[in-house]
């Protein structure tokens, strides 16, 4: 068996990795106890002990752990932005390229996708391989997240009445700098040469995500149906990512909340001649937590969908 270990098992993220690994007989996993987890000596010892550790850390933290890993055959997942621009380390989102699942298989250090980015690439990426997209093109993203999102610190804040800053606010929209931590992300792994416009946003949901790029049809050749068709084609033979060809009057936020699925969408016509291309995922599914186990289960050599939820 795989011998497993989360460190940062106790977060939001490791939970719900450990929940979807709970049970599996195909893997193992090393678990500390709660007086050792925070014991220096204790998690050297795990991390070098197991095949595959996935960090759920801070980025800091996530640095400090990869380097007390002091053998070559450790492989690692991190959760974190620490190394998702990093070329020595491999993108965890394996659908994104035609070689992506081989890649992440053979993979030592495996950076796992932000939430917000794995929306935003899932629409964009396949538009500008197929040059329907320029690399040049400016775009915006539009994107609204359930708190658990944003960790204890946000659940707090919108969970625990006794909480200093806690808030009844339905909508929060967030990174007015625009110079949020996921934007070079977003450019690097979808090809383009300028950042996109980041506009992020809360709501009063515990989980769910919606990820929208709007883009007019002179900058993708003027039609839609070659939109539909270079996404459809990116992902046709994907067990978790869909294009649906449903056009729903509107969409909710918990529309995939639950599953590790990520679902894609094209609103729009000839006619308008504007196109709104819009992900909808769990942030602490395929945004998070499923896109980690399924990354764990292609390094392991086990099928790609095991303990997931479709």
């Amino acid at each position: 068996m795989t011998k497993i270990f989360v460190d940062g098992a106790a977060g939001t993220t490791g939970l719900e990795i450990r929940e979807r690994l709970a049970g599996r007989r195909d893997v193992e996993l090393l678990v500390l106890p709660e007086e050792r987890r925070k014991d220096a000596a204790a998690r050297r010892d795990a991390l070098n002990g197991a095949d595959i550790v996935i960090l759920c850390l801070p980025d800091d933290a996530a640095r400090e752990a990869v380097s007390l890993i002091e053998n070559g055959t450790t492989r690692v997942i991190d959760a974190s932005t620490a190394y998702r621009v990093d070329p020595a380390w491999t993108y965890g989102f394996p659908e994104l390229e035609p070689d992506g699942q081989a890649r992440v298989a053979a993979a030592r250090r495996v950076s796992n996708p932000g939430c917000y980015p794995t929306g935003f690439l899932a629409l964009v990426r396949p538009l500008v391989r197929a040059g329907l997209l320029p690399a040049d093109t400016r775009l915006s993203v539009n994107a609204v997240s359930g708190y658990s999102g944003g960790g204890k610190s946000l659940i707090a804040r919108f969970e625990d009445e006794s909480a200093p800053d806690h808030t009844d606010t339905a909508f929060r929209a967030y990174g007015l700098a625009l110079g949020h931590k996921h934007v070079p992300e977003m450019r690097q792994h979808a090809g383009l040469t300028h950042a996109p416009i980041f506009l992020p946003a809360v709501a009063r949901t515990y989980r769910g995500m919606l990820v929208e790029v709007p883009v007019h049809l002179d900058q993708v050749g003027g039609r839609i149906e070659p939109v539909w068709e270079a996404l459809s084609d990116a992902y046709r033979s994907s067990a978790l990512v869909s294009v649906s060809s449903d056009q729903p009057s509107e969409l909710l936020i918990e529309r995939q909340a639950g599953t590790d699925a990520l679902e894609l969408f094209v609103f729009g016509s000839d006619e308008v001649g504007q196109v709104r291309l819009v992900a909808a995922l769990d942030n602490l599914g395929k945004g998070a937590a499923g896109a980690a186990v399924q990354n764990l289960n292609l390094m392991a050599g086990l099928p790609e969908t095991e303990g997931l939820r479709l």
